[in-house]
């Protein structure tokens, strides 16, 4: 199916809107201070540990975070725990305690198959550097790519260089 002339299917609507608000130059960027990416990269870390998700390929941009997770709760009670805990964290740290720090809604999709898992991997290892932040995917310390042991969940194997132009597989 098609999307209608002048509508743009729900893929490329996503890939407009993360490409804004990669070059959003106003709005909040509270995700970009390193306390704050810690505390969105712990807690995702600790949902799994909780058995609510496994986690997948994740990173966690100035203003919004991507992840991939095949979750193990409702999603709608996985999104409220991680959102509930990472927004009281993230305003004591800002001062702004009972304030909105996450917009209200989130962009969620099944993944159907593998190789759709691999390919939306990808895309969430290679936004910063598609957002002109890193030239290497490894280099984003706030992403699942990352050589950081901060960050890293080993998924730094998987992805190459985008400068090399090439992605290694963990088979060869």
């Amino acid at each position: 199916m098609f999307p209608p002339p002048g509508k743009p299917s729900s893929g490329s609507a996503f890939v407009w809107m993360d490409r804004y608000l990669d070059s959003a130059g106003s709005g909040p960027t509270y995700l970009a201070q390193d306390p704050i990416a810690r505390i969105v990269a712990a807690s995702l870390r600790r949902g799994e540990l909780l058995g609510q998700y496994e986690l997948g390929p994740y990173a966690i941009m100035a203003n919004h975070v991507h992840v991939l997770l095949l979750p193990k709760v409702s999603p709608s009670r996985l999104l409220q725990s991680l959102k509930g805990v990472t927004a009281r964290q993230a305003n004591l740290l800002l001062g702004a305690t009972g304030e909105t720090f996450w917009q209200a809604e989130s962009y969620d999709h099944w993944v159907r198959d593998e190789s759709e898992w691999d390919r939306i991997a990808a895309y969430i290892e290679d936004n910063p550097v598609k957002a002109g932040l890193v030239q290497c995917a490894e280099d984003y310390r706030w992403s699942s790519a990352s050589k950081s042991a901060e960050t890293s969940l080993g998924a730094a194997a998987t992805s190459g260089c985008a400068t090399m132009g090439s992605r290694t597989t963990p088979d060869g």
